[in-house]
């Protein structure tokens, strides 16, 4: 058990949090969550040893070990993706090269009789039971199993990992830290790196982790199908449920207004007191009843309900100008970069009104793609943008792309035209910038924050054609959600990249799937894809990029098909069933308190002590407010 005690750290003079504490259990599956700059980072580094609290400690069980995924690597230019990623079996790696020399120098000696070489043969018997112990003979065999997993291919594994960009260098480092199998894995925006191939293995994966997981993610999907329990950063506090991070919504609006109903009952029941004490302040026979009621005041525990942070970005796109029946048509349409084709003799068209997701694998050609659909890159075949298109494009890097050396507003003042130049700080409010923040320099900003400002500038132009490459990138849950809905009712041509699933729920009308150089579609949002495709967690989408087949495959039958269907609803059936049983225990041990605290209230002269606090009364309404609402979700479970 890892214990967080009181932990504090301020920056520029305000708390980043303060006081926080909570315990990590050895199988806890965490999601730790907040806006961006809340300080999950912060805790996570604390949590590893890297920085130092202000205040309090972190207490780490001897022997135990913790891994913490990085934002920055480096390499050695020299190692291959296979040499890098085995550099995780260190002690195993040491016991071997042991064994090697003390084999070596067993076979050159010939005093088998000496007291020296019984030794020598004991401790390299020691040696190989210890190294079989830890696993070494399966290491190569992990290895690939997690490398394939995170969507390399074994012709990657001999490649020079500096050949690869920033992102598939951190699926090294996640692959490393996964093969160490440290006791406390922190793993800080890990869905960042990875496709929802790969995503969807991490998940699997996770689930059946041996020690404990904490994730900071802005993934719905990928908290809720991993995460046991959410820690939410807020104001300086932590928020902790033994729920996944929907169910946590869920839980923490109930709470919310729990407190606000207790704290208007007791604010009611402060005014009542000081009217009495007020009205009998001077009359002698009421003197101690007065002093009663001002002592019950001054214990009375007055908590103001907690305020949550509800900033967020708030926007809608400008309405599209009207464009032509199809928006982009392709015919032939191929690119190769050298002798690697991305993919090859590609007929699709993209009509008015169309909202298209693009997915699949990292490098099966989806930015290449909407780079040729924008006009960025070159290619072979056709490629003819419809009647009157007028494109907005977010690029995967767009956050990168913006010059540091301008200010915020600057950024929107370089490409506004004068019929919104009057409105850029509003505009720029929309986005969470505010004050004096317009006049900060570009360069200075955070990712979320660059992801804000590359999206504010796309709204000065009106546009009928969005081509968005993982726009969702460094944005919180509350600033995605509010991109998802503005996206939703915009009334042009859509086109996105995303691996984030929940984003892409009910987003999308189409399925582009990109594999093996070329591209399938399918009707629908992301989850029909999945579904359709009988690929619950894509590992048969995995399995099958595998195969360098270009077949197409066959579509599960229909009595496959109402065979998942019936597995699932017998899944919900037995969380509802759980979940009711749960309700209904809690119910159960409020009531016992009621009574028993009815018990004392028909007896106020025999309990007088206790009952001059107040406390007990405040506690009464509280299981009542409770109980209440456990009926109320037991009824509609029911």
């Amino acid at each position: 058990m890892y214990s967080v005690n009181n932990l504090s750290i301020h920056f520029t003079g305000e708390d980043l949090f303060r006081d926080v504490s909570f315990l990590i259990q050895p199988r806890d599956r965490i999601g730790l969550v907040g806006r961006n700059g809340a300080g999950k980072t912060t805790l996570l580094r604390m949590i590893s040893g890297e920085q130092l609290p202000d205040s309090g400690e972190v207490v780490i069980p001897g022997g135990k070990t913790i891994g913490f995924l990085p934002q920055e690597v480096q390499f050695a230019p020299t190692l291959t993706v296979r040499e890098e990623t085995l550099k995780a079996f260190e002690e195993i790696n040491r016991i071997e090269s042991r064994i090697s020399e003390w084999s070596h120098e067993a076979d050159s000696r010939t005093d088998y009789d000496s007291e020296e070489y019984h030794r020598l043969i004991s401790g390299l018997a020691d040696l190989t039971e210890h190294y079989h112990l830890l696993g070494g003979q399966n290491r190569d065999e992990e290895t690939e199993k997690v490398l394939l997993g995170l969507g390399f291919t074994h012709a990657d594994f001999d490649k020079l990992l500096a050949t690869f960009s920033g992102g598939w260098q951190m699926r090294v480092v996640l692959a490393k830290l996964i093969l160490q199998r440290p006791d406390l894995l922190m793993l800080d925006e890990p869905t960042n790196h990875l496709d929802i191939e790969s995503i969807t293995w991490l998940e699997t994966y996770l689930k059946d982790y041996p020690g404990a997981v904490i994730l900071v993610s802005h993934d719905r999907a990928f908290l809720d199908n991993v995460s046991i329990r959410t820690i939410e950063i807020s104001g300086g506090k932590i928020y902790d449920f033994k729920a996944p991070y929907s169910r946590y919504v869920e839980l923490r609006e109930q709470q919310l207004e729990h407190q606000q109903s207790v704290w208007a009952n007791q604010q009611q029941e402060v005014k009542e007191i000081e009217r009495f004490i007020e009205r009998f302040r001077y009359k002698s026979t009421k003197a101690k009843q007065v002093q009663s009621r001002i002592k019950m005041l001054e214990k009375m525990d007055t908590r103001i309900p907690d305020a949550l942070d509800q900033s967020a970005i708030h926007f809608r796109f400008p309405p599209a100008p009207p464009s032509g029946k199809v928006v982009f048509e392709a015919a032939g349409l191929g690119k190769a970069y050298g002798s690697h084709t991305v993919f090859e003799n590609l007929d699709f068209a993209v009509l008015k009104g169309d909202a298209i997701a693009f997915v699949g694998r990292n490098g099966e050609g989806k930015t290449t793609l909407s780079r040729i659909i924008v006009g960025e890159l070159d290619h072979e075949g056709n490629a003819k943008l419809g009647h009157n298109v007028r494109i907005g494009y977010f690029a995967q890097n767009q956050a990168q792309l913006l010059n540091g050396s301008l200010t915020v507003l600057q950024t929107l003042e370089e490409v506004a035209d004068e019929s919104v130049r009057t409105r850029l700080r509003t505009i720029l409010g929309g986005f969470l910038f505010h004050g004096d923040d317009v006049d900060k320099r570009v360069s200075v900003l955070s990712g979320g924050e660059k992801t804000r400002l590359a999206l504010a500038r796309m709204l000065l132009t009106p546009v009928n054609l969005l081509v968005l490459d993982e726009p969702t990138n460094h944005l919180d849950m509350r600033s995605k959600d509010i991109l998802k809905n503005a996206l939703i009712h915009f009334n042009g041509t859509l086109i996105v990249v995303s691996h984030d699933r929940d984003f892409l729920q009910g987003l999308t009308s189409r399925v582009f799937e990109f594999k093996n150089r070329t591209i399938r579609q399918h009707l629908g949002d992301v989850y029909d894809f999945l579904e359709v495709r009988n690929i619950e967690n894509l590992r048969a989408l995995e399995a099958g990029n595998r195969n360098n087949s270009p077949q197409r495959e066959a579509m599960p039958s229909e009595n496959k098909l109402r065979y998942v269907q019936k597995k699932e609803e017998e899944r919900e059936l037995r969380k509802k069933k759980n979940e009711i049983g749960r309700i209904e225990n809690e119910i159960e041990k409020m009531e016992a308190e009621r009574h028993s605290i009815e018990k004392i209230l028909a007896e106020p002269e025999a309990n007088s002590a206790i009952l001059n606090d107040g406390k007990l009364f405040s506690r009464y309404a509280e299981l009542e407010q409770l109980i209440a609402g456990l009926y109320e979700s037991l009824d509609a479970l029911h």
